[in-house]
């Protein structure tokens, strides 16, 4: 678990599902965890830190939200776009893009890829922008949409409207460091970084 920025945490664990590793964020300050799947020291890298929120960036992102609730009571958050996806039980509560989360998190639609797809905006210094699968970043490198095998039946009609919700907020957000749910995040200047390759 590294801090990228104070009191803001990112580490990375490998899907127990899709066999590769994605990213997971933890705000310490406001008891905030992003797309969480465990890191390595399992429920106990939270001890004495007391997390009570688990927020989605999309119905996919569940990973270990279950482990959290059960062992640390933590109230899990989803676009209410996504909660059909919940058939078995799981405690989840929606919320609708463009309301305000706990820690004062802003949420905003993105959609496009699928309806629940939700940008996540984090008041901390510069303004962290949290995106779920819209865009990705493979080992550090440049950003990048997912391979069009996982995108849909018209890959170049769901990239268009990505790169138009992305653009969007690059135009009416702030915020310096890009939180990826796959792939490593950028801190400083990113949002030019996403402007720069939705513009491409």
């Amino acid at each position: 678990m590294r801090e990228i920025l104070p009191g803001l945490f990112h580490w990375t664990a490998v899907h127990p599902k899709i066999r590769i590793e994605v990213s997971s964020y933890w705000w310490r300050e406001r008891r905030v965890l992003l797309d969480p799947l465990l890191p390595t020291e399992g429920v106990g890298a939270f001890h004495g830190m007391d997390p009570e929120h688990v927020i989605l960036t999309n119905r996919h992102h569940w990973r270990h939200s279950s482990e959290l609730v059960a062992a640390l009571g933590c109230t899990v958050w989803c676009n209410e776009e996504g909660l059909h996806e919940f058939t078995h039980g799981e405690p989840v509560q929606g919320f609708r893009a463009g309301e305000k989360l706990p820690g004062g998190i802003e949420s905003h639609a993105v959609g496009v890829l699928c309806p629940d797809e939700t940008a996540l905006l984090l008041p901390v210094k510069g303004g962290a922008l949290a995106v779920a699968d819209g865009v990705v970043r493979d080992h550090g490198g440049p950003l990048a949409f997912v391979p069009d095998a996982l995108i849909g039946d018209d890959p170049a009609t769901v990239k268009q409207g990505l790169r138009a919700a992305y653009a969007g907020l690059c135009t009416k957000l702030e915020f310096d460091t890009l939180l990826l749910a796959h792939g490593l995040p950028i801190v400083g200047g990113a949002r030019e970084a996403l402007r720069k390759f939705v513009e491409a």
